[in-house]
């Protein structure tokens, strides 16, 4: 029986509207950081309808959903101001235990990511190993049954409210710095774990430093086999990336720098300033089209087996960088009304009463774009390396 997409479209903006509540959909809209209450709450809404997880296949609770379906329901979603889901479980990790993992594993860990009732975050990027990921350093020595994990890990996204972590760790060298890197399940309250907070330019608290000092980890909480992960963190990425495809948030941040110069203008409609910013805006949807047509193309090439080549870092690296445009072109409508109120860095508040001062922090997060989820150096390299060869 064929598929009713439209059908589909319609079911989710209609389940959006009515049941995300209108204080979440309001944070959204607001820009506000969302942390660990607002996608677990969200997430319980969903679960309890039945989507919990658009990607996981239903013998886990998933959806079973085919890709369309996925980037259908992500799609309509962010449209609607909805908050993501916890994506460091349900889009990242998830997908690896449901590929990797042992059956326990599975039974543990699947279903409260599911219910919205654990947190977790990505133990990646480490002090000289941020991009140059094969050339982390934090250590795991097996004693009996369990690793002792010492080391550091940077940058880590929502660690200060996560209840697990997944990490990559080195567990022995071998001809290729890729060799020997394990994946370990690691619960946050463990003795001997440090989490610190990193405050970015923003002013507000999202990153940490986490320290292992002797950390104790199960063996039971090894993903796969010993020195293999790279494989599975490798695996992990592609799904990562693969949500470029969605460019909603885009499309949406676009709307809203839109309707917010037209209001910052409103007393000056024939100002210079307002033509040159009207025009950027038009370029930037112009090429936020494209994307999307990318996008489009690429989960046509997955749902035919076609290989999907570089796309995926083609779409990240025009994503990042017209989420930074739009960033600015934001920043230079408001800047000259609020840039002096901007609070000092520490202080998560916002002017209260004060319009616009929410895209001072937009612009600050946002130079991060270019860095997060692959650097735009990276992306280069690889599309230079298809292009031309090692």
């Amino acid at each position: 029986m064929a598929i009713d997409y439209e059908a589909f479209r319609n079911e989710v903006r209609d389940f959006a509207m009515t049941h995300c509540p209108a204080e979440l959909r309001q944070a959204v809209v607001g820009l506000k950081k969302l942390g660990r209450h607002e996608m677990l709450s969200w997430q319980t809404i969903l679960y309890a309808n039945g989507w919990g997880a658009p990607n996981w296949p239903k013998e886990y609770g998933g959806t079973g959903w085919d890709l369309r379906r996925r980037h259908i329901f992500d799609e309509t979603m962010a449209e609607c101001d909805c908050p993501t889901q916890p994506y460091q479980a349900l889009r990242h990790i998830a997908p690896v235990l449901i590929e990797f993992g042992t059956h326990d594993q599975k039974a543990l860990y699947l279903p409260p990511m599911l219910r919205g009732e654990v947190h977790w975050c990505q133990g990646y990027s480490e002090p000289g190993a941020g991009s140059d990921l094969a050339s982390l350093k934090t250590s795991a020595v097996r004693e009996g049954d369990e690793y002792v994990v010492n080391g550091q890990k940077i940058w880590t996204t929502g660690a200060h409210e996560a209840d697990m972590m997944y990490a990559l760790v080195r567990t022995s060298r071998g001809t290729r710095k890729q060799d020997g890197i394990t994946m370990l399940l690691i619960p946050m309250n463990s003795a001997g774990l440090t989490v610190r907070p990193i405050r970015t330019i923003d002013g507000l608290h999202n990153v940490n430093e986490v320290f292992f000092d002797n950390v104790r980890v199960p063996v039971a909480n090894r993903i796969g086999e010993e020195g293999k992960a790279w494989a599975y963190g490798k695996f992990l990425l592609s799904h990562e990336r693969l949500g470029g495809a969605n460019v909603a948030p885009l499309i949406r941040l676009l709307a809203r720098t839109r309707r917010m110069v037209a209001e910052e203008y409103r007393d000056e409609p024939g100002s210079s300033h307002y033509a040159d910013l009207v025009r950027r805006i038009l370029h930037a949807e112009a090429e936020i089209q494209g994307v999307r047509a990318l996008g489009r193309h690429a989960i046509e090439d997955i749902v035919h087996k076609r290989p999907l080549g570089t796309v995926s870092s083609v779409i990240k690296l025009l994503s990042s960088n017209l989420m930074q445009t739009l960033d600015e072109i934001g920043l230079d409508a408001v800047g000259r009304r609020v840039a002096g109120r901007f609070r000092a860095v520490g202080d998560e508040r916002t002017n209260a009463g004060e319009q616009g001062v929410e895209w001072l922090h937009n612009f600050l997060h946002g130079r991060a774009r270019t860095i997060y989820g692959g650097s735009s150096e990276v992306q280069k390299n690889l599309l230079a390396k298809s292009l031309f060869g090692a």
